[in-house]
């Protein structure tokens, strides 16, 4: 199956949150995600199937 996602994408949790960077795949069921709290850097592995790219909110 092919990967939705490449590194350097940048997606969001379905239910929501804060806009994150795909840092490399997972192991075949996910991706490894990076984003800023603040100035601390984290990091977690996703599902594919919980994550969609990212779309900015529009501008007033």
């Amino acid at each position: 199956m092919a990967s939705t996602f490449k590194p350097g994408d940048i997606v969001q949790l379905k239910s929501g949150g804060p806009a994150m960077t795909i840092s490399s795949s997972g192991s075949g069921d996910g991706y490894w995600c990076e984003w800023f709290k603040g100035a601390s850097k984290e990091r977690a592995h996703f599902n594919e199937e919980t994550l969609q790219a990212y779309v900015a909110p529009k501008k007033a």
